[in-house]
């Protein structure tokens, strides 16, 4: 029973709520009717956007509770792998460059 007041209590307040926004964007010339009409929008507007707020609460609880339970769940066990990274180059660069340095010191001590 308690939950039905205060359901009927956030409605008042958001029909007041309402009805204070529709008043304050009243025109000149607008009836009564029409600023009822208005306000029923407003409110049906304030409705909706707290029923998308609650909708994206629960799913963010659904998604928090269940990041907690994969961290809490001493069963699985992630074993992180740490790749090993070795860079052996081939010796046939090495060797192309030492015989060009050599070539090129026996031709300097020859012509030089």
């Amino acid at each position: 029973m308690a939950k039905h007041s205060t359901r009927h209590q956030q409605s008042e307040v958001t029909h007041d709520e309402a009805m204070r926004i529709a008043r304050g964007r009243q025109r000149p010339g607008q009836t009564k009717e029409q600023t009822k009409l208005i306000a029923q929008g407003i409110q049906e507007g304030i409705r909706q956007y707290r029923q998308q707020q609650n909708a994206r609460a629960r799913e963010l609880d659904r998604k928090l509770k269940k990041v907690k339970r994969q961290i809490a769940s001493p069963a699985v066990h992630e074993v992180e792998v740490q790749e090993k990274v070795v860079y052996r180059q081939h010796w046939l660069p090495w060797a192309l460059l030492v015989v060009s340095w050599l070539a090129m010191a026996a031709y300097l001590f020859v012509y030089g």
